[in-house]
């Protein structure tokens, strides 16, 4: 892991003014003196929240200084998190996350972070298009025998890879998994080196833009509504930072809420979205905001709530394919008390119009 430097110069500013915006959120008194946060991050679309929060003001209201650490997946935050190296992260509900909780390493699910609601499914299905010129692929039964991508073994695509070939009566081994980082994905479209991919934006866009892709399928049309990325609290934020883990979740929220003010149908095309795409183009490695612009957004959930039954249907496909060690429940991983709340001291969300 690694601290992101172009961000973390940004922590470094002075948090003048923070007592006085602090009272106006109701934050006590003693918490206004800064206190740094450890952050993982894997500089997707998804961690805009964070971004916004720091951008915004609303960790300095909080007392908060946030620090990010960049991992190339979500995977390898569990470890840390659980260790207490980092206090917050964001990454997929995968197996290697309930793999690690059941092993006893603590760590909670306490919010969205990216969701594929109706008209939001940010995590499209692709195909590589001279399959489709040539007339090989018509439906995803077309696909049996050919190259599946996914982002990693066991990842939080994995349920929906299973759903997809399960809808016409193939199972999850009727293709030929290959594992590869979503940018990858896009130069082996190029090379044939794969046939299909569940590949979240913006490298779906970019993907599509070169040619060598077709979306055959958005997220929301094989898996509505199910969590792609959620808000992780290791267990010695949750026990002994419990103040500080609850002023973050406010802070979270209002960068939230001021992200699901800048979406307008299903694009970043709504009262903030100018903002929000400075604010990506500056924090993550892609500064093509043309390329946010097209791509289809992710839902976070301005209320924090979590899909517990999409998230406990993810499990048991893990489950039925023997990817899960040991016993482990939905239910002893997920605490909504956090988010709850942030909401009854903000009150529920109301768009911006």
């Amino acid at each position: 892991m690694k601290a992101s430097s172009s961000i973390t110069r940004r922590t470094a500013l002075a948090l003048a003014g923070g007592a006085s915006a602090a009272a106006a959120f109701g934050i006590p008194a003693d918490a206004q003196e800064p206190t740094e946060v450890t952050i993982g991050i894997v500089n997707s679309s998804s961690d805009v929240s964070f971004f916004i929060a720091e951008h915004q003001g609303y960790f300095k209201a909080a007392g908060i200084v946030p620090k990010y650490v960049v991992f190339d997946s979500g995977a390898k935050m569990n470890a840390p998190l659980g260790a207490g190296q980092l206090d917050v992260g964001g990454g997929g509900p995968s197996a290697g996350l309930y793999n690690a909780i059941a092993r006893g390493i603590d760590i909670k699910i306490v919010g969205d972070k990216g969701s594929q609601a109706k008209g939001f499914g940010y995590q499209p299905m692709l195909v590589r298009k001279a399959l489709i010129d040539s007339g090989q692929y018509k439906s995803p039964r077309d696909l049996k025998g050919k190259k599946f991508a996914e982002s990693a073994q066991a990842s939080s695509a994995m349920p929906d890879v299973e759903r997809i070939m399960k809808s016409v009566g193939l199972g999850y081994d009727d293709v030929e998994h290959v594992f590869m980082p979503f940018s990858q994905m896009i130069l082996s479209f190029e090379s044939g080196a794969i046939d299909a991919s569940l590949t979240a934006e913006p490298s779906a866009t970019m993907a599509m833009r070169t040619g060598s892709a077709v979306r055959v399928m958005t997220g929301d049309q094989y898996n509505l509504n199910q969590p792609l990325a959620v808000l992780l609290y290791g267990g010695n934020f949750v026990k002994n930072k419990r103040d500080l883990a609850q002023r973050f979740m406010v802070a979270y929220l209002r960068g939230v809420r001021f992200y699901n003010d800048a979406l307008k149908g299903n694009k970043l095309a709504g009262r903030n979205a100018d903002a929000v795409l400075a604010i990506l183009t500056e924090a993550t490695p892609i500064k093509d905001a043309s390329l946010y612009r097209d791509a289809i957004p992710q839902f976070t959930d301005p209320n924090g709530h979590v899909n517990v039954p999409g998230l406990i249907s993810d499990l048991q496909a893990y489950r039925d394919y023997k990817m899960i060690e040991g016993n482990v429940r939905v239910e002893d991983v997920v605490d909504t008390s956090f988010a709850e709340a942030a909401v009854r001291q903000l009150g529920p969300y109301k768009p911006q119009r």
